[in-house]
C-alpha cells in the first residue's frame, strides 16, 4: 500500500528561539530567505508524499501564511489546529479520523537531507508497529537515544539521558512511519508525547519498533545555533549561486549566501548568511546569519543572528549574540547576549 500522507508537528512555542520566535512560529524562521519548514516539505514530497496535515498551534495564522498551500514543494498542505498544546502524540490523536491506515509524521523543527522511501520500505519490510528515523550525534544527551538488534529492531529507549546514562550516540531524528492503530493507546484529550510515553508503552506491550539509520544532513533547529548552523549548511551545499544578491569590494569566504536585493560592500565576509534586501557596507561578518532588510555599517559581527529589519551602526561589535526583529545597536560592544 502506498504512502501518501503525512502530519507535521509544528505547535510548538519555540522558546528557546525567543526572541526570533515572539511574534513567528519557529518552522518558518528563515534558511537562505526560506521557511525552514518549507525544504521538510519539499523532502516528504519527493518521498511520495501527497498530503501535508500541518498541526498548528502557536500563531498558527503567520505558518499559513508563510507556507501557502504545497504548490510550491510540489504537495498538498492543509491544516488543523489545537486550542491547547497536546504533545506531539496528543496532536496526531486529533487526526485520527482523518488519517490512512499507514502514514508518516515528522517533528516540525528537523532540517534534514533523508531518503523516505526508504524508511517507508524498511518499516513494511519489518512489519513495524512504529519506524523511527535515526541519527549519529557526538552529544546525545539532548535527545532520545536507541539501542537496536541486529536487525535494527529498537530495544531500549531514553528520552534526554544524563552523560552517566548514555548507551548508544543513535538519536531519535524525529521522522516516524506509523500503523494508525497505535492511536488507541493514546487518550482522547489529553497531553500526551510520542517519544517520551507512547513509544515506550508500545514496546513494553510486544510491539516492533523499528529503528531506520538515515545517512547525511540532520539538524535540530530548536535553538538560535542550530538555525544558524542551518544557514551555513545550506549555504555550503548549495555554493555561491544560491543567491541572487550583489557583493562588490568585498573578500568572501564560503559558505556564503546573498539574498535578492541584497548587497554587501567593502566587507570582509566569512561564513556569512546575508538575507534578502540587507545590505552591509565596510563590515566583517562572520558565521552569521543576517535576516531580511537589515542595514548594517562599519561593524564586526561574529556567531550571531541579527533579526528582521535591524540597523546596526557603525562601531558595533556582536558576538555570539541574538538580536531580536527591528533593534537598533548604536556602536555598542554585545557579547554572549540576547537584546529584544
Amino acid at each position: 500500500m502506498k504512502v501518501r500522507q503525512a502530519v507535521v508537528m509544528v505547535g510548538g512555542m519555540g522558546t528557546r528561539l525567543r526572541p526570533l520566535t515572539n511574534d513567528r512560529p519557529k518552522p518558518i524562521l528563515p534558511v537562505l530567505d526560506r521557511p525552514c519548514l518549507s525544504y521538510l516539505i519539499e523532502s516528504l514530497a519527493k518521498g511520495g508524499i501527497e498530503e501535508v496535515i500541518l498541526a498548528c498551534g502557536y500563531r498558527s495564522e503567520k505558518m499559513k501564511q508563510a507556507i501557502g498551500d504545497g504548490s510550491r514543494e510540489g504537495t498538498r498542505i492543509e491544516y488543523s489546529y489545537e486550542d491547547e498544546p497536546m504533545g506531539t502524540a496528543g496532536a496526531i490523536k486529533l487526526l485520527e479520523g482523518r488519517l490512512d491506515r499507514t502514514f508518516v509524521a515528522v517533528n516540525g523543527d528537523v532540517f534534514a537531507d533523508f531518503d523516505l522511501r526508504k524508511e517507508i520500505e524498511e518499516h513494511k519490510r519489518t512489519k513495524a508497529s512504529v519506524t523511527i528515523s535515526l541519527t549519529r550525534v557526538k552529544d546525545p544527551c539532548e535527545f532520545g537515544i536507541a539501542r537496536l538488534d541486529a536487525d535494527g529492531r529498537i530495544t531500549e529507549f531514553k528520552e534526554k539521558p544524563k552523560p552517566e546514562e548514555v548507551f548508544s550516540d543513535l538519536i531519535n531524528a524525529g521522522i516516524y512511519v506509523i500503523q494508525k492503530d497505535v492511536l488507541r493507546y493514546v487518550p482522547k484529550g489529553t497531553k500526551f508525547d510520542f517519544s517520551k510515553e507512547l513509544t515506550p508503552y508500545l514496546m513494553a506491550n510486544g510491539h516492533r519498533i523499528q529503528g531506520h539509520l538515515i545517512n547525511g544532513l540532520w539538524m535540530d533547529v530548536g535553538r538560535p545555533k542550530d538555525l544558524l548552523g542551518a544557514n551555513l549548511a545550506a549555504a555550503e551545499l548549495l555554493g555561491e549561486n544560491a543567491g541572487k544578491g550583489t557583493a562588490k569590494g568585498s573578500k568572501i569566504t564560503r559558505p556564503f549566501y546573498i539574498g535578492r536585493n541584497g548587497t554587501a560592500t567593502d566587507s570582509v565576509l566569512s561564513g556569512a548568511i546575508i538575507s534578502a534586501g540587507a545590505k552591509v557596507k565596510d563590515s566583517k561578518i562572520s558565521r552569521s546569519l543576517i535576516m531580511a532588510d537589515c542595514d548594517i555599517s562599519g561593524a564586526v559581527i561574529s556567531g550571531s543572528i541579527i533579526g528582521e529589519g535591524c540597523t546596526v551602526a557603525p562601531g558595533s561589535v556582536i558576538t555570539d549574540s541574538v538580536i531580536a526583529d527591528k533593534i537598533k545597536i548604536n556602536g555598542e560592544e554585545i557579547t554572549g547576549r540576547t537584546v529584544g
